[in-house]
């Protein structure tokens, strides 16, 4: 397979709002239940660390960064976010978007990324402990999704090059 991984483009957003929905189809992948649109995902998330994996013509996943806090002492953390189509899980995807995307937040200064993945989410989890992420603990009920109380794992990834000065 041919895959490239580049930087995001608006015209791209068609392809990662598809993605994002199987995401969210799947019911461990997020607490939200519908994708937004353009603006709004554009207003959440940094304007650096947004990728897409692609094959041809096709777009087989994407991740990007979200600020955790508008504070300026939390400017160098991040949240992750990384989908996969489903037609293309379990293909080291998932692995080369997340590795890449560790490389742009180290590149704009970000030293510690934090997931928050739900605990029926094995694949994901483990993928984070793949690229150096480390399991914080578990938040017990911080929301429903479809009425039902959910558990977060929390991790982290603590750069090695940057923010260690």
């Amino acid at each position: 397979m041919d895959l490239v991984i580049q930087e995001m483009d608006p015209a791209d957003w068609a392809h990662v709002q598809a993605i994002y929905s199987e995401g969210i189809a799947t019911g461990i992948a997020t607490f939200e239940t519908e994708t937004p649109t353009w603006d709004a995902w554009n207003n959440a998330h940094l304007s650096f660390g947004r990728l897409v994996a692609q094959s041809r013509q096709d777009t087989l996943g994407w991740a990007a960064l979200s600020p955790v806090s508008t504070r300026k002492v939390y400017a160098g953390i991040a949240e992750v976010s990384v989908y996969v189509a489903a037609s293309a899980r379990g293909k080291g995807i998932g692995r080369m978007l997340l590795i890449r995307l560790i490389e742009e937040a180290e590149r704009h200064g970000v030293w510690t990324l934090q997931a928050g993945i739900f605990p029926e989410n094995e694949p994901s989890i483990a993928l984070h402990k793949s690229c150096g992420f480390r399991e914080l603990g578990r938040r017990e009920r911080p929301g429903k999704l479809k009425g039902v109380w959910r558990d977060v794992i929390l991790l982290e990834r603590r750069s090695l090059i940057v923010g260690i000065e």
